[in-house]
């Protein structure tokens, strides 16, 4: 038997076993002889009306397999007339998951042949098949822009063309766009204000300030959002404000069709503590911040991943916003060094800092300026930490574990691997759960905004030499409480936190075992949240400098 055959066997096998994903992970290709095997078993097991349904569980996680490979046999039998309707939109529905742009020609094919929404067959009062929308704004195809403006109206697949429009960029259907957001309600208006968010166009903004003063305090939130998106002007808002409060808020911050950027301000500067201050940051330049991910392509949620970002550079993937979802980082990319020499700037007063003190955060108003619009609260803290390079070390995949040890037979995690949760790179960790807090597993990371296999050994063994004689020079990350109730079954809480300066620093005192002197920023306070104080004041209570540490509130 050839080595195709073999392939083929193993995959058929696989697809059809009791646990297929375990057989199919021994299928991973070292090398591209292998990969080439497997995409030709693929392909031959899909063009089988005998195997198709087996194999099409799992044909998407094969095709990320393959790579391009996978690409180009996705495009082989999108491109295949035998198929009929239904498997031409499964594969549909594959390739817009995948973000694979398809030729128009194909998708001018498709809109004959694949079933409309609402129904098989089609038929000219439906419209065309929500997956078909989405791979037109795809395309990048400008021409189907009529066809997608034509489907603003329909309560099927409005929101989907919006979208669609939008990410093809035509700002002829800007005006249409936000004119019919009055029209629409629930997650159709959110997909509405983020495809004008996507297409970009500055004259859209006399629409949404028309509307914001007109729609529900429901509707607020999105309005509010996209302004600052297109204009750039992030106003201040009252701390944790909520419902009614909120709407007025955001009106009032818009009053008078105000939308010309203001320099940004740090005020409201208050030190409780030499542990604990608060501070403010009025239209704040946002070179660090978290931001909501383009929408995904075929998701019903038109805002759900978030990532931190560096000068609008994604770093790290921070995930759903949703609290019943478990918290996962993922490293996406590093950031240009000027982006890394921001907190650099305060580094000569970081290597004393013995207690925080309103001149201190004055003199820094000009690089906290630079942090995203919103409240603060600034933290020293001495974190006892450890550098962790393990994926089955890290509180990514041990908090993942102990839910599993809980739910016994019930458990979703028992069989996942240590890798299925680790953030992509080595990183600082707490070395036990934060003691003292309501919330029995609160877990600690510091992950970093450079690699630390990249560190001087110099400069890290310098910095050692300084703490064994009893210094405590600071890092700065940048961090926030993370609040969850995984499946609504396990609740637990993180304190994150993106290292902005010091990563010598840190890596020193983990090869030392001595706690790391730490300047924690943490925004706080969004959207009538918690925004994370309880969690911050257990923090503050368990590592805040302890000759002065305030009470964190």
């Amino acid at each position: 038997m050839g080595e195709h055959d073999t392939v083929r066997v193993r995959l058929r096998a696989a697809v059809r076993a009791d646990d297929p994903w375990t057989a199919l992970s021994a299928l991973s290709a070292p090398n591209t002889d292998q990969t080439g095997s497997l995409a030709d078993a693929v392909e031959e097991l899909y063009r089988s009306d005998a195997d198709r349904a087996a194999l099409r569980p799992c044909f998407g996680w094969l095709l990320g397999l393959l790579g391009e490979a996978g690409d180009e046999l996705l495009l082989r039998l999108s491109a295949e007339p035998a198929f009929g309707a239904d498997d031409r939109r499964d594969l549909l529905r594959t390739a817009v998951t995948r973000r694979l742009r398809l030729p128009a020609e194909l998708l001018r094919t498709y809109g004959e042949q694949v079933p409309a929404s609402g129904g098989k067959g089609a038929h000219a009062a439906r419209p065309p098949a929500s997956e078909l929308v989405d791979a037109m704004g795809l395309s990048g195809d400008a021409s189907f822009a009529p066809r997608l403006g034509d489907l603003l109206g329909s309560p099927a697949v409005g929101g989907r063309a919006a979208l669609a429009l939008g990410r093809l960029g035509v700002r002829a259907w800007t005006a249409p766009i936000a004119g019919r957001l009055s029209e629409v309600t629930g997650l159709d208006h959110t997909a509405f204000v983020v495809a004008l968010e996507l297409m970009g166009d500055p004259a859209a903004v006399p629409y949404l300030l028309r509307w914001l003063a007109e729609s529900g305090e429901e509707r607020v939130y999105d309005v509010h959002h996209a302004l600052v998106r297109l204009t750039g002007r992030d106003p201040l808002l009252p701390e944790r404000a909520s419902g009614a409060a909120y709407a007025a808020a955001v009106r009032a911050a818009w009053a008078g069709g105000r939308t010309e950027r203001a320099p940004a301000t740090v005020r409201d500067l208050a030190v409780e503590s030499g542990a604990w201050a608060r501070f403010s940051v009025d239209g704040g330049a946002g070179r660090i911040r978290v931001a909501f991910d383009p929408p995904m392509h075929g998701a019903p949620w038109p805002r759900w991943d978030r990532s931190l970002t560096f000068d609008g550079k994604p770093l790290y993937r921070v995930g759903s916003h949703c609290d019943t979802c478990e918290l996962g980082l993922a490293l996406l990319d590093w950031p240009e060094d000027e982006a890394r020499s921001i907190a650099a700037r305060m580094r000569g007063r970081l290597a004393r800092l013995e207690r925080l003190d309103a001149a201190l955060l004055a003199e820094w108003s000009p690089v906290l300026a630079e942090l995203e619009t919103g409240h603060y609260r600034a933290l020293l803290l001495d974190l006892p930490l450890e550098r962790v390079s393990d994926a089955a070390l890290s509180w990514w995949y041990r908090r993942a574990a102990a839910r599993a040890e809980v739910d016994g037979d019930d458990c979703a995690y028992a069989d996942d691997p240590p890798e299925d949760y680790w953030p992509g790179v080595a990183h600082f960790q707490l070395t036990t759960p934060v003691p003292g807090g309501r919330v029995p597993f609160t877990y600690g990371a510091l992950l970093p905004s450079q690699p630390l296999e990249t560190l001087a050994p110099e400069t890290v063994a310098r910095h050692a030499a300084a703490i064994a004689e009893g210094e405590r020079p600071a890092a700065v990350p940048l961090g926030w409480i993370d609040d969850r109730y995984v499946e609504a079954r396990h609740e637990e809480r993180w304190l994150v936190g993106a290292v902005l300066d010091g990563h010598h620093r840190l890596a020193a005192y983990a090869a030392a075992g001595v706690p790391a002197r730490v300047l924690l920023l943490a925004r706080v306070g969004e959207r009538g949240a918690e925004g994370g104080l309880e969690g911050l004041a257990e923090v503050a209570a368990a590592y805040g400098r302890r000759d002065d540490c305030g009470d964190g509130t």
